[in-house]
């Protein structure tokens, strides 16, 4: 066993609950908080659904109490799928807004834009979406899946029930889909995948002339071993992807494709039924069998007004970094930043698969890893769940990184602190 695994291990077993507040508070009694979502833009297919859960989150919370005995108030502004606008935005939100602390963002890029100033003005963003890693900042809670707790587990799924032997990375051209890329081939090499087995390729967001690419997909396909497509395609690019691969034929007995970033609320805008066995890496589906998520769909529903509308998997990790929000300010007494990142670390709060969530020193949380088949009516059967995995903020397949841990306690207080030297390296981001 490494160093590194050996020192996460302990970092686990020193962290492995708030009372709630019923009642009444004055109308002006508020606390404020932001949800950076795109509402326009290419994005906006998969973020406005994110902001309508916040505001869910919003309005039960309210009906029982609110916070500290104040009521929240949710500041709702859109960055339009314009990454430096999510920076103006997010600067906006803390320093004329006041918010106590936002959530928001999808891609990484708008992340990475947001990442400085909240750092510079010491808020705190919570951030649902899985993303690539190599990045632990003091002011951010990760809690989708890192790379550990999707992207691999979605390769050995392949390797092991697939047999797959050839793999395309196919992914939007920014740094979510480059750096995860980047670790899952050299995962794959390290499993003995020789490079000529393995097609990296990148079109822009918003991309819609698939054809081409299909058909070098479909060709790379044909060498008598059995491929797979593990996508990264982000925002509603993925529309007319699945759309060229029925057209061109390609079924998921063929060339199976993993995608980690289409979930229920994307596949509600097409035909699935061409589409019936191509799979999914998530945390979470909306088929998940348990009561609390049924209480949360039915929950949804009701705030919608519509029960058609999905539930999905970053919706999920919006309601436990909300929840643990919560649960953080309320044992701290306050929302005062410095006291909430101090509160807040070992806070565990429920998932929606029955289980609970962690939150951990490097800002990054347990969450079971889950494997989905799209079915005909756009759900997932669920073909694989794991136990609870932490997630790790620092590649062990990267050179640069396989030393790295990050933990936000006091004394250490590092987001990149180097087992082999036994020094920090600064800002871990």
């Amino acid at each position: 066993m490494t160093l590194k695994a050996k020192l996460g291990g302990a970092l686990i077993a020193a962290i492995m609950s708030t009372t709630a507040f019923h009642g009444a508070f004055a109308a002006e009694d508020t606390i404020k908080i932001g949800v950076l979502h795109s509402l326009s833009g290419t994005m906006a297919i998969s973020e406005t659904t994110l902001k309508d859960a916040m505001l869910m989150l919003v309005e039960e919370q309210n009906k029982k109490g609110g916070v500290l005995g104040k009521k929240l108030e949710a500041v709702v502004v859109d960055p339009a799928s314009d990454w430096p606008l999510f920076a103006e935005k997010a600067r906006q939100l803390i320093s004329k807004d006041k918010v106590a602390a936002v959530f928001g963002c999808w891609t990484s890029s708008s992340r990475k834009s947001v990442l400085p100033v909240f750092e510079e003005l010491n808020s705190i963003l919570f951030y649902p979406v899985q993303y690539e890693g190599e990045e632990s900042s003091r002011n951010i809670f990760y809690t989708g899946a890192a790379p550990n707790q999707q992207a691999i587990p979605a390769v050995d799924y392949l390797m092991k029930n697939e047999g797959v032997q050839r793999w395309v990375l196919e992914g939007t051209d920014y740094v979510y889909p480059q750096t995860t890329n980047k670790i899952l081939k050299a995962y794959l090499m390290s499993k003995g995948v020789k490079a000529e087995d393995i097609m990296v390729n990148y079109t822009p967001f918003g991309f819609s002339d698939w054809q081409t690419e299909v058909s070098k997909i479909k060709a790379f396909g044909s060498a008598g071993k059995k491929t797979a497509v593990v996508s990264t395609i982000n925002g509603d690019a993925n529309v007319p992807f699945y759309k060229e691969l029925a057209n061109q034929g390609i079924k998921a007995e063929d060339i199976p494709v993993v995608a980690f970033s289409v979930g229920e609320e994307e596949l509600a805008g097409i035909d699935t039924k061409p589409l019936v066995g191509h799979l999914a890496a998530w945390n979470y589906f909306q088929s998940v069998d348990a009561p609390i998520n049924a209480e949360f769909i039915k929950t949804w529903h009701a705030f919608t007004k519509n029960d058609k509308r999905v539930t999905n998997d970053p919706m999920e990790a919006a309601y436990i970094g909300f929840n643990a929000w919560v649960k953080a300010v309320e044992a701290a007494g306050t929302t005062e930043t410095d006291k909430v990142l101090d509160s807040i670390i070992g806070v565990s709060v429920p998932n929606l698969s029955g289980g609970t969530s962690t939150v951990m020193p490097n800002h990054h949380i347990t969450k079971p890893v889950l494997i989905g088949e799209i079915q005909a009516n756009g759900q997932f059967e669920i073909v694989q769940q794991t136990p609870s995995v932490v997630g790790d903020e620092w590649s062990d397949y990267l050179p640069d990184s396989k030393d790295l841990i990050s933990d936000w306690r006091k004394p250490m207080s590092c987001g990149n602190f180097n087992v082999a030297t036994g020094k920090c390296g600064g800002k871990g981001s």
